[in-house]
């Protein structure tokens, strides 16, 4: 070998020996020790709280993601307004009325119609008598902005009561409100 590589290679191995420490095997006798024998309390786990189920009643309740409606009116004492449930239904009958929206009116030989879309997309013509909603609601009148419509719902005491409700149309599309 020449000298050179000879004098790298003894001052490689006087450089490991160095960092060996002599104390070394004492130290980790001491961490093998401690680790044997933990000092130190843990805090015991707290106790579970106690559970307590809570009944939900508010189910019956408007919900606050729905715009108010308004109070439906009672009719007169003796008046019938029980729908006919033999009647058949019309296609905008299978769909809530906060699921159809109002997209335009048309006026043809002075008949006035709505093109209302349903939830999936497809625009049907409706006039006035026809119906639309699940609450056997029936088009009264219908505007170049709106349609109006009549719903016979239940007061809840196996009787029946009209509520009126308006869809409005919206020339952006976006946004479509109901009363």
């Amino acid at each position: 070998m020449s000298r050179p590589v000879s004098f790298l290679a003894l001052g490689i191995v006087i450089g490991l020996t160095a960092c060996s420490d002599a104390e070394l095997d004492s130290l980790d006798q001491r961490l093998i020790a401690m680790r044997d024998s933990p000092t130190g309390k843990v805090a015991p786990l707290p106790e579970a709280p106690v559970y307590r189920a809570v009944t939900y009643d508010q189910a019956g309740l408007r919900s606050p993601f729905l715009p108010e409606r308004p109070e439906p009116e009672e009719t007169p004492a003796g008046e019938n307004l029980a729908p006919d449930l033999t009647r058949p239904r019309d296609p905008l009958e299978a769909y809530p009325l906060d699921e159809l929206t109002l997209v335009g009116t048309l006026q043809i030989d002075g008949r006035r119609s709505a093109l209302v879309r349903d939830p999936e997309g497809q625009v049907h013509r409706a006039y006035l008598g026809d119906y639309l909603g699940t609450d056997f609601g029936r088009i009264v009148a219908i505007t170049e902005a709106s349609l109006q419509l009549v719903e016979v719902v239940t007061n809840g005491q196996r009787g029946w009561i009209e509520r009126s409700r308006t869809l409005y149309l919206n020339n952006d599309d976006t946004d479509q409100r109901q009363e």
